[in-house]
This record gives C-alpha cells, structure tokens and sequence, in this order.
C-alpha cells in the first residue's frame, strides 16, 4: 500500500518524536512554498483559470494563520479579490468564491469602495460610530442594500442572501460564508440577532453564555384549530398538507442541527417551538466526533423559522 494522507495524519497524531514531525511539516511548507510561489504563479494563466490548490485555499491558511500580504502569492491573491468582487457585482466568475478569505482593508475596498480607508482606519482605533454613519449613508443616500451588526469581535454585514463575516482583531473577512465552521457562540448570537430582526422580528432570541442560542416560535391557537384531527386526502388545506405531510420531517430534519427542540403548549394554548442551537452538531465524524456548525446549517434553520413565522404566525395575529 503506497502512503496516503491518512498514514501522515496518524503519524503527526500519534508520533511522539517532535524533530521527527517538525521535519515533516518543514518538508510539506517546502512544499506549499514552492507550489504556490514558482509553480502556480509562474503561468499567469494557469493562476486565473485552473489554480494548483482547489478554490485557493492556501490564501486561507496564510491569511488565517496571521501572514501579511508580503507572506502571499500576490498575483494568486489579486486574482482571488477579483473573483470575489466580480461576484459581488454579479458578473461571470469561474468559481463562485464561497467561504473566501480578504484582508479586512481588502473587504472594505470591493464592498464598500471609496470609503475603504476610512473604514478600515475607524475599525484599528474602534471607532464604530464612525463607521455606522458611514454604512447609514450608503444604505439612506446611495441605494444600497445591505444590512450589518456590530457584536463582540465581529463585524456581520448582509447582502441579499449572501453573509460576510468581518473579524475585527485578526483583520480579516470571511466573504459568502457556507461551509465554514461558525467561530464562536457570540458569532452564532450575532447572526441570530440579525436574521430575526430582518425576518422573524416576534421571535424570542435568548444568548446562554458558553452554552447555546435559545430560539423560540410559537403557532397560534387560532392555526392549530385549523388543523383536521384525520389527514384528508381530498380538499385538503394548506395548513392540513403542512402540518401533516411536512412539518414533522422538518423538525427531524432540524434534530441533526440543534441540541435539542422541545414542543410545549403554553397558558394561551398556542404552541411553543423551542429550538437550542450551539456550535456542533448532532452528525459524526467517522471517529465519532460530534461535527461543528457550519453557517449552510444555520440557514437550513433559519429556513424553517422563516417558515413558520410568515405562513403560520403573521398572518394569524
């Protein structure tokens, strides 16, 4: 059997002779070093079209380890600002640049051009008033749409459907985010916090410090009385096929996402969904290991949530 990446993660794992694992690891950085600085940026045409690591993923481990710009391949990383500009502009691109990785000047500059020096020299001495007059004077005065909340170390701005995740101390943004792993609980708060404000703005939202996100909806009374006591098959309503033939398979669904959900029935007789959300999940790894949130999973959650309260809570009360 000729060695796979398995045998060289058990070996770093497992391996108690530290020389022997730094050389390891000093033989792959040669490796990384010499793929992106020679090999991939030596044809500039390979670079654009057919990068040598899938979705350049080794800008995100240079970014997010702390590198300078000095410390990247900068054509490969003028490339990757483009793709993700001509993203946002909704031009053509050749990947759609998920989950990617900017310098936080560099995110400034693609979604909020002209002002990107102000923002980012506000951001470095903490001025967030001044940056909310800003973004208030895009929002009021310019026509544009997005959205955005200040929490903790996190800066979350909204875009249509599209999130991006400024981290304020490590100076660097997260752009389209998907299947990255949410970072923290006040990360997980903070994109609760402004999904309900925009979209389910009667729900309660409680932040359990260090342990998860309480999320609670609730079905009126007057919507539960609709629903027949017998599944009908003819004149069926739209709260009989719902409730029948779909709800249950989105509250199973959602078990792989929360800790727990609990059904209650409170003094008014309306129902009480109670969704509790932290940062791994109810699926497994192949050794078991409980895997982490990811932001596509929240949006499956909050898919639902948006659900229930249009269809089945506004138009009620």
């Amino acid at each position: 059997m000729p060695l796979n990446e398995e045998h060289i993660l058990k070996f770093l794992d497992n391996e108690s002779d530290t020389k022997a694992k730094s050389e390891l690891i000093s033989l792959l950085k040669t490796r990384i070093d010499k793929l992106c600085f020679d090999e991939c940026e030596r044809d500039r045409i390979t670079c654009t079209l057919q990068p040598k690591c899938s979705r350049r993923f080794l800008l995100k481990l240079r970014i997010k380890g702390g590198l300078t710009i000095d410390d990247l391949p900068k054509f490969c990383y003028s490339v990757h600002k483009g793709v993700v500009e001509r993203y946002f502009r909704n031009k053509t691109v050749i990947y759609r640049p998920f989950d990617a990785y900017l310098y936080l000047i560099d995110f400034f500059d693609v979604f909020f051009h002209g002002d990107y020096r102000k923002l980012n020299k506000f951001v470095s001495f903490k001025k967030w008033d001044e940056i909310f007059k800003i973004f208030d004077d895009r929002i009021q005065n310019r026509n544009e749409n997005f959205d955005y909340l200040l929490i903790d170390n996190y800066l979350i701005i909204k875009f249509d459907d599209r999130l991006h995740i400024a981290f304020l101390e490590e100076k660097y943004a997260i752009c389209n985010a998907n299947r990255e792993n949410i970072a923290s609980l006040e990360l997980l708060y903070g994109i609760c916090k402004l999904h309900a404000a925009l979209y389910f703005s009667e729900v309660k939202l409680t932040y359990m410090t260090s342990k998860h996100v309480e999320i609670t909806l609730k079905i009126p009374y007057d919507v539960l009385t609709e629903i027949s006591e017998e599944p009908s098959i003819a004149n069926i309503s739209k709260v009989d096929q719902y409730f029948w033939n779909t709800f249950w398979e989105d509250l199973n669904a959602l078990t792989q996402y929360c800790d727990q959900i609990n059904l209650n029935i409170d003094k008014n007789q309306n129902l009480e969904i109670i969704l509790y959300i932290s940062l791994l999940t109810n699926n497994y790894n192949e050794v078991g290991e409980k895997l982490p949130l990811r932001f596509r999973d929240l949006r499956l959650i909050f898919n639902f949530i948006t659900r229930i309260y249009q269809d089945y809570y506004i138009l009620w009360v």
